[in-house]
């Protein structure tokens, strides 16, 4: 008797696990996108606690000690270029390092590079040291250009910039395939290698029937704002007040509906790359102007019979306009096989572009500071309207903040226009 109990209860476990394998897929909490989504990616999830304990170590031990505030101008412009000429040193190591295992006529990668890694621990270790002092002298420096913006509470810049230099997340881009819109943005644990990018994004698409690509990001929008590591003065400088403005804008509007609304988050991107540019701009212009660009060369006509310079702009936005096109058209297939076939034209002409789908145009067209891969959206330049008609820099983010539509922008810039 009890081996006909145990055979029917094993009966039942198996049908039971037939049922859960059929069954599964529908269930909601294995049938939802997102879900399916979160599952492809697994271990590859960006872990920002750890992170966010690592910066909160760093900046609290900047602000415990607060030497450089007791520095010149010299001192501090010093220290800022030691540890950039340091971090510059530690990409070339890893540079010589990954040529190293890369070339096939090593046949012992790890005694060649022995010399060379042991160099790039020691100058990470001096890297650590010197990176608290840095930051703090930066975040002080674009502090000083938002004060005399008027951003600022008690004499102090508010909210207060605060950023960290490392190596950064990717992000996990996704749109649908019949139209370009982020619709996912997840970040990934930083170096992952093309092989393991492109297994997911061709997983996405085969899964789901979405179309994917995972990015590479100068910033992200957390606090204290993650940066990443570079030797480029101006550009760290630029990002550095990019980043702040999303903090800024945070409470407002214009931030709510960020993650789910292209046009909402095509206005904070732009008008976080316009407050980046003007302040990261003179933060360079005060405290470094041996940095500061020349001024661009008068252009010089072309021979009627020249040819002219490839404009990646004015190409990308053309691909662009053409690929809503297509889709608006219902003609999915014929948009990706366009899109890839103007991405060869981009490789031909130097542009060396792994990959330009929807998910391109979702993240990229978010930028619209600039032309580009925005095609015939019109919100870039609205936004760029309403700063060229704002007294200030306060006066514009103070207009945007508010705005959470593409009819509350147009209406803002007219009234701009009216007040004129």
């Amino acid at each position: 008797m009890l081996w006909r109990y145990f055979f029917r209860r094993v009966r039942l476990l198996i049908l039971a696990l037939v049922f859960v394998a059929i069954a599964a897929p529908e269930w909601p909490a294995f049938g939802d996108e997102a879900h399916q989504l979160d599952a492809l990616v697994g271990q590859r999830h960006f872990d920002f606690l750890v992170w966010e304990v690592n910066a909160a170590f760093a900046k609290a031990e900047a602000a415990l000690t607060r030497e450089h505030t007791y520095w010149d101008e010299t001192q501090r412009r010093q220290r800022v270029f030691d540890y950039l000429a340091l971090l510059q040193e530690i990409r070339e190591l890893d540079g010589q390092i990954e040529q190293i295992y890369v070339d096939p006529d090593v046949t012992d990668p790890d005694a060649v590079a022995a010399a060379a890694q042991a160099a790039l621990g020691q100058k990470r270790a001096e890297l650590v040291d010197m990176q608290p002092m840095a930051e703090a002298i930066i975040q002080d420096q674009v502090a000083d250009v938002l004060r005399d913006e008027e951003f600022a509470l008690l004499k102090q810049a508010w909210p207060p910039v605060m950023m960290h230099m490392t190596p950064l997340p990717t992000i996990l881009i996704v749109s649908p395939r019949d139209r370009i819109d982020r619709i996912y943005g997840i970040p990934l644990k930083h170096g992952l290698s093309i092989p393991e990018r492109e297994a997911l994004e061709t997983a996405v698409f085969n899964q789901l029937n979405l179309s994917a690509l995972v990015v590479p990001i100068g910033g992200l929008g957390v606090y204290p704002s993650m940066i990443m590591e570079t030797s480029n003065l101006n550009w760290l400088a630029e990002v550095t007040a990019h980043e702040w403005a999303h903090v800024w804008m945070g409470p407002f509007p214009i931030s709510l509906h960020y993650a789910t609304d292209a046009q909402v988050r095509t206005m904070n991107e732009t008008t976080a790359s316009i407050v980046g540019t003007e302040i990261g701009t003179a933060v360079i212009k005060r405290f470094y102007p041996e940095l500061v660009p020349p001024p661009p060369e008068p252009p010089v006509p072309a021979a009627p019979d020249e040819r002219l310079a490839f404009d990646f702009r004015a190409e990308m936005a053309q691909t662009r306009v053409r690929t809503d096109e297509l889709l608006a058209a219902g003609d999915i297939e014929g948009a990706e096989a366009y899109m890839e076939e103007r991405r060869t034209f981009f490789v031909e002409n130097g542009y060396n572009m792994r990959k330009i789908n929807q998910a391109y145009f979702a993240f990229y067209g978010a930028y619209a500071d600039e032309p580009g891969a925005t095609g015939a959206d019109p919100v870039g330049p609205l936004v760029q309207e309403a700063r060229a008609l704002s007294p200030s820099l306060k006066a514009f983010l103070q207009m945007m903040a508010p705005v959470n539509s593409l009819s509350e922008l147009e209406d803002a810039v007219a009234e701009l226009k009216a007040d004129r």
